[in-house]
């Protein structure tokens, strides 16, 4: 199957070439990686005879996908222009960003929300997609999730569980947090608004 037609499966189809033509001309390594709770996508710079190395999560809609997969891409062009001698996620890094998020823009692949948040977000990039609310909250409206909601979403007193199982009820917002108290041993915990948990009952 040709790489246009693989990529397809993740992202918006008119994406597709354009990542496949940045896969051949910088002959980087690209996999699609099952889910992985600590990150979205990852980028390896060539080491001992192997070059450039992307990965996604498998699991990521198709605009989250595109979104990582851009912001992995600015990686390895920014290893490219500085090697090791600028931040990870430095000036460099965001005028690359910007950069390559340019093709997308202009042909309209986002749906309005996502590309008006993307807009917004380019004006000042952060270190990843996931940290900007307004960015994460349009993507993840089009997740296909089934029985799982944002926290922020659920009405005080509601009991929620993660992804190991634990129970908790969900408390006041502080500044960026909620406190929620886990109904397994008592103790406070405080989660971030898009946490993504699934509901279990609602208090009262």
């Amino acid at each position: 199957m040709k790489k246009e037609n693989i990529l397809a499966q993740y992202m918006p189809d008119a994406a597709a070439p354009i990542i496949a033509r940045w896969i051949d001309y910088f002959q980087c390594e690209f996999k699609i990686s099952k889910n992985r709770a600590t990150k979205l996508g990852d980028y390896r710079h060539p080491f001992k005879g192997a070059g450039h190395k992307i990965s996604v999560n498998n699991d990521l809609n198709a605009y989250a996908f595109l979104v990582t997969t851009v912001h992995e891409f600015a990686h390895l062009l920014t290893w490219n222009d500085h090697k090791n001698k600028v931040k990870p996620h430095g000036d460099e890094w965001k005028r690359n960003f910007k950069r390559m998020m340019v093709p997308f823009i202009d042909q309209n692949i986002f749906p309005e929300d996502v590309q008006s948040a993307i807009v917004s977000y380019l004006n000042n990039p952060s270190a990843a997609s996931c940290t900007d609310l307004k960015l994460s909250r349009a993507l993840k409206k089009y997740d296909l999730l089934l029985n799982v909601s944002r926290l922020e979403e659920l009405p005080i007193n509601t009991v929620f569980s993660i992804k190991d199982g634990r129970q908790f009820k969900k408390g006041e917002r502080l500044r960026k947090r909620y406190r929620c108290v886990c109904l397994d041993n008592g103790n406070t915990y405080l989660f971030n608004p898009l946490a993504e948990v699934t509901l279990t009952a609602t208090g009262t």
